[in-house]
Order: C-alpha cells, then structure tokens, then sequence
C-alpha cells in the first residue's frame, strides 16, 4: 500500500484541501475588517463546491479495506455537507456580533468536526471508525467552549467533554472484547468469525454492548442522554444546531453500518436492545420537553426524541431501512436548522435572551419568523403536508417491515409520541401567535445570511416530501 491509495478518498482529500484553504485565509486576512465576511463566504463556497462533487464520485475502497465508501456513504456526506453549509452560512451575523476575532477558529473546527465524520461513514474497521469519531468529537468540544468567558458555555464544554471521554473510554473497551471474541478489527472479517458459532461468545456479547453503549452517548438515546441539555444550552447557538443535525446524523449512520456489517449474525441481541432505547428514548425525552421553558433545552430533548425516531430504521436493517435513514436525517436538517436560524436571530434582538417566554407575541412584531418558525415545528412534529410527515412515515415503514409483535408495538409507542410531541411543538406557535406580551420583541430587519438559510430549510420542509424522485435517489443509493 503506497500514498497512492489517499486518491481514492476524493472527498476527503478534497476537504482537507479546503482546511488548508481557510487556514491559509485567516491567517491573510488578520487584520481585515471584513474578515468574518470573506471567511464565511469562502468556507460556504467551498461547502458547496464539496457537494456538487460529491454527487459525481462513486464508491471507493483503499488501505486494505479500512476505508470503504459505498454509494450510501459518500450520498450521507453529501447530506451532512449540505447541513454544514446551512450552519456557516446561519453562523455569520453570530460571528459578526460575538466572535470576529474568532471567525477562523470557527470556521477550521466547523470544517475537521465534518472531516471525522466522513471518516466514521466512511469506516471498514473499528479502528478507522474510533479515529473518526475522535477526529469529529475534539473539535465539537472546543466549539461547544467557543463563549468560553461566558458561564453556560464553561460548564457546557466540561460537560461535553468529560462525557465524551467516558464514552470513548467506553467504547475502545468494547472494541477491545470483540477483538478478543474474534481476533481481527475489520467489520466483515468478525462478522464471519461470529456468522461461524452457533452461540456468540460472552466476550462478543460484552464487547456489543460496551461498544452500542459508547454509541448511544454519541447519539444522546436514553439513557445516554444527560449530558445533552446542559450542553446544548450552554453551547453558541449555531454550534447547538451543528451538534443536534450532523454528529447526530453522522452516527446514526455509523450505527446501522456496524450493526448490520459487523454484527449482522447477532441480530437477535442487539434488536431487542434498540427496542428498549428507542421507546425509553422518545418517551422520556417527551415527557421533559413539555417541562422546559427554555428554548434551547426544549430543542435538546427535541432532539433525544428526534434520535430515537431515526433508530426506528436501524430496527429492519435492510435497504428501506438505510434509505428512510437518510431520508430522516435530510428532512431533519433542514426543519432542525430552520428552528435554529430563528432562535439565533431573536436571541441577537434580545439581549441574549432563549427563554420561551421571548417568543410571546412574536406573530405581531415580526409574522414573517413567525411563520417560517411555525413550518419547522409542524414539520419537525409530523404534521402533513410537510416533509416531517413522510420522513417519519418512512422510518415506521422500515420498523414495521421486521414484522415480529414487538416491532409493531415500538411503531405503536413511537406513533402515541408522536401526539405528545406535537403538543409540546404547539406551546411555541401558542406563545407566537395567542400569547400576549406586555414587552413583545420589538420589530427588526434580518440580515442577508439569515434569509438565504431560512429560504434554503423552508424550501427543503415544502419540497422533499413532495418531490418523490429524492426518496427514490435515496433507496437507490441504500444497498450497503
């Protein structure tokens, strides 16, 4: 194997070249008054330029099987660098307000979080996918610490990362039994050495759940789950939204790859054990969103349910399953990052302020964020004709295909949650538009940034559920 073999990853050469690029401009641009300007349209530029590349390349493999990147692979980078985008572009009046001498820093760890990533999709070992998802996980923490003089966003950052620490520590302890059970690191070899015993070993069996345990951290499933609204509140809002779509995303799809490849001949382990943390999952991440009067924290156990949910397609394990998968995660990223945009852009207005209670009246000073605020819920809750709709349709289709009683009576649970949640979706768009404010959120002009990536998410909630051809790219793209 010679340094020939790091042409066969396109897309991460290519974002590794776009690292150097920004680096390069920040360090130009020091000075400049239009520094976060320039940064942010030549990271977004790059962004783009990476997606439109990523809908040519194909399928690849290199270092012996290490890397393999299948058409679903590189169709999920693509998804998640559409995601990035809406982020840096959403991101740039933040940066302008709060942190310009920081727009760099940003805009370099926004751009290595993505980098492991698509090393973690992109995995064909354990030890390439424990890399990537370290290479993902270190710059998170210190953009999760990116206010680092402000209190919340101190403590959310050691948070953060002591659990992420533990989880690591958890996993690489798992990683250590399977290779004990089985004797190799590569996701098809132990497959075979497992496919081959009538009975899976006490090592594989530890080594499942130590490994899905340090997973579920990762994916905030309960009971995984404590660390996510501390976080996601202390947190730099826009670094909120890039936590609670793409590394949610990017594991989400990292657990039905392992599963299904490397644990595929375990299947009737490690399927009642999701059965378990998807009806936990959603449930109590329900029954606490009602609670909170805080936005951010209330879009944190948003985002606990919203995970359990995209496990429902990990349940079937077969090609619908992948494609509602992805398909879940696109809709995600759009309504999710619609909500976001809104909540950063009244919190700019208002003095800092992410408290429900900001939102009362907001219909009659500023209808227009109001309106699009209210798509994003009603998408994000389910409700037709939105995208949100078909994408949860999509994933109970894929549950329900299992065919066994407790396959059908997770569906059932998650379909009962899925009235709670629109109860709880229901008290913003009540605060915004019956609610009423003796000191209503005064009107105000949106910047540039703020309308393109609103009219982006709006237009993705309107017509991905509508527009048949993606699910049908999407399940084409699936087979692993």
């Amino acid at each position: 194997m010679g340094y020939s073999q790091f042409l066969n990853m396109i897309p991460e050469a290519l974002l590794v070249l776009a690292l150097i690029i920004v680096f390069f401009a920040d360090f130009c641009l020091t000075k400049s008054e239009r520094k976060v300007g320039v940064l942010g349209k030549l990271t977004a530029a790059l962004l783009l330029c990476q997606t439109i590349m990523l809908t040519t390349v194909g399928p690849a493999e290199a270092f012996g099987g290490m890397y393999v990147a299948g058409q679903a692979a590189q169709v999920m980078k693509l998804i998640l660098t559409f995601g990035t985008f809406i982020v840096v572009v959403m991101a740039e009046p933040w940066l302008e307000n709060e942190a310009r001498r920081y727009a760099g820093e940003f805009h370099l760890l926004v751009l290595s979080t993505l980098l492991g990533m698509y090393i973690m999709m992109s995995s064909g070992s354990f030890l390439i996918f424990f890399l990537g998802l370290e290479t993902a996980s270190v710059p998170m923490a210190c953009l999760v610490a990116f206010d680092k003089y402000k209190k919340k966003s101190a403590e959310a950052a050691a948070k953060y990362i002591l659990v992420a620490t533990f989880s690591s520590g958890v996993m690489l302890y798992g990683i250590s039994f399977i290779y004990a059970a089985t004797g190799t690191l590569y996701f098809d070899d132990a497959a075979q050495v497992l496919n081959g015993s009538y009975l899976a070993s006490p090592l594989s069996i530890m080594g499942l759940v130590f490994f899905f345990s340090g997973l579920a951290f990762k994916l905030s499933l309960v009971p995984f789950h404590f660390w996510t609204a501390d976080t996601y509140e202390g947190a730099p809002t826009p670094i909120t939204g890039y936590l609670s779509v793409c590394s949610k995303g990017a594991a989400a799809f990292a657990a039905l790859v392992i599963l299904m490849k490397a644990f595929g001949p375990m299947i009737e382990y490690w399927e009642y054990m999701l059965y378990v943390v998807i009806v936990l999952s959603i449930t109590i991440a329900n029954l606490f969103a009602i609670r909170q009067s805080e936005l951010k924290r209330f879009m944190a156990f948003s985002s606990i349910s919203q995970a359990g949910y995209i496990m429902l397609a990990v349940i079937g394990g077969s090609q619908t399953g992948m494609a509602s998968l992805m398909y879940y995660i696109l809709v995600y990223v759009v309504a999710n990052m619609a909500v976001f945009t809104v909540i950063s852009t009244v919190e700019q207005n208002n003095g800092g302020a992410t408290k429900m209670s900001a939102y009362d009246g907001l219909y009659q000073t500023n209808p227009k964020l109001a309106f699009l605020m209210t798509l994003a819920l009603f998408s994000l809750a389910g409700i037709p004709p939105f995208a949100g709709m078909f994408s949860k349709f999509f994933v109970f289709m894929a549950a329900a295909e299992q065919g066994s009683f407790w396959a059908y009576f997770v569906v059932f649970v998650a379909l009962v949650n899925t009235v709670v949640s629109l109860y709880y979706y229901l008290l913003i768009v009540k605060a915004m538009y019956i609610k009423p404010s003796d000191s209503p959120l005064p009107t105000f002009k949106t910047d540039v940034n703020t309308r393109v990536a609103l009219a982006i998410c709006t237009a993705g909630i309107a017509l991905f559920g509508i527009c048949s051809c993606i699910y049908d790219y999407l399940f084409a793209a699936s087979a692993m």
